[in-house]
């Protein structure tokens, strides 16, 4: 094989080259598929074939992944961050202060930082990773008001964050925030980098994190052939293969669709007795009338097989739970999620014990008080968390739908009571 020359194979595209079954590989092209950003994907199955990028050696070389930017710039040993600075999209803060501050780029903070910037607030918008949040990772809505023929989540994702930006909102990703103090009527919140955000108010979207299964070996196969939520830049891998898909939910049901277009068969394992109670109706009825798709309910994973990459997974099967080795290169687990609200431990944001923000009437609780960290005379606007002026939205708030259009509504609902809020803390 001869060399590759990785300027000489410029495109108007990013490249990206990086050994089969890598998980770095497979973060980048995950990163790029939810940022809706072109790229062509050169999977690298032998030794021989990496030493002929210039510098690797071998598969396992820590000069792989290599990304090869448009205009020609070569990133070694890529990592999510150092593309997305590349890309552009990493920001300092323009301003010392904001009007409003808002965690979390899914539908709910994507949908605040439109209507907060369209309405003259100084907003910005931190996010941690790629914009669309869990929603980023559908491969289909099709059940979102005003796209008859569905839309994927990244696609979505990325036409509020240009509207955003359009209306003056600033976005910070690859930026987490780990601490947040209350004091003086702002919040000032501590992010992963070392820097401190202040502002007047603040939406809390974080939204939730894919559960995971909680088998011994499971991050082991990360990104080797166990994956969380759609994966829709595996799709197009999947040719030729069967596929589990694990969950229940709309967005179990979205990804074993999508998956059914690329791979021989799918088999979506379903914990319960059946989907009538956790699936909206026209998405069974289209997964009954697939093809390729077979749906095993009273079903549950409950081992992992592989050596550098999964090989079989073990199910439990029926009311006895009897145990079938299926081998498999592909699991993507879809069984819903768990909040990201840790930064508010050590905060007076009230949550309930699964860890869902409480907001509005609920924190009055049984006894009809509100908890002793609420300082004001008026009772907590709808959406407002324990703190005057912290709001939540989304997925990450207690009692809340799950559903992307509920949460783009709850976005939009927030900046309203943020107006309220600034307009009270002003007189």
């Amino acid at each position: 094989m001869t060399d590759i020359d990785p300027k000489a194979a410029r495109c108007d595209c990013v490249t990206v080259w990086g050994a089969q079954g890598s998980s770095d590989a497979y973060a980048i092209r995950d990163f790029l598929a939810r940022s809706v950003v072109t790229y062509v994907w050169n999977a690298l199955r032998s030794d021989n074939e990496a030493a002929a990028l210039p510098g690797v050696r071998a598969l396992d070389d820590a000069r792989l992944p290599l990304v090869v930017m448009p205009d020609g710039t070569r990133l070694f040993g890529a990592t999510v961050r150092q593309l997305a600075e590349q890309l552009g999209f990493v920001n300092k803060p323009k301003y010392d202060e904001y009007d409003l501050s808002i965690y979390g780029a899914g539908p709910a903070g994507l949908s605040a930082a439109v209507y907060g910037a369209s309405e003259g607030l100084r907003t910005v918008l931190i996010e941690r990773h790629a914009v669309g949040g869990q929603a980023g990772s559908s491969s289909l809505i099709e059940n979102y008001m005003g796209f008859p023929e569905g839309v994927s989540g990244a696609t979505l994702a990325e036409r509020a964050r240009e509207q955003a930006v359009r209306f003056g909102a600033e976005i910070l990703q690859m930026r987490e925030g780990v601490n947040a103090t209350f004091r003086d009527g702002k919040i000032w919140a501590d992010l992963a980098d070392g820097s401190q955000l202040v502002a007047r108010s603040n939406i809390c979207a974080t939204g939730v994190e894919w559960r995971r299964l909680g088998l011994p070996n499971e991050s082991t196969f990360l990104g080797r052939g166990v994956y969380y939520g759609a994966g829709a830049s595996e799709a197009p891998l999947c040719v030729g293969k069967t596929v589990y898909v694990v969950g229940g939910g709309n967005s179990a049901g979205q990804a074993a669709m999508h998956f059914a277009a690329h791979a021989d068969a799918v088999v979506l394992l379903v914990r319960g007795a059946s989907l009538a109670a956790t699936m909206s109706s026209y998405l069974v009825e289209k997964l009954a009338k697939a093809g390729n798709i077979e749906i095993r309910t009273s079903t549950t994973v409950v081992d992992l097989h592989g050596g550098d990459s999964l090989e079989a997974i073990v199910v439990a099967e029926g009311p006895d739970g009897d145990a079938r080795t299926l081998p498999t290169s592909r699991l993507f687990i879809c069984i819903g999620g768990v909040p990201h609200t840790e930064w508010a431990k050590d905060t007076d944001i009230v949550r309930d014990d699964a860890g869902y923000l409480v907001t509005g009437r609920d924190l009055f609780g049984d006894r009809g008080q509100t908890p002793a960290c609420w300082t004001l005379e008026r009772e907590p606007h709808f959406l407002e968390t324990s703190v005057p002026g912290s709001f939540a939205a989304g997925d990450v708030r207690h009692g809340s739908i799950k559903r992307v259009a509920s949460a783009a509504g709850e976005g939009a609902m927030a900046v309203a009571f943020v107006h309220r809020f600034l307009l009270e803390d002003a007189s």
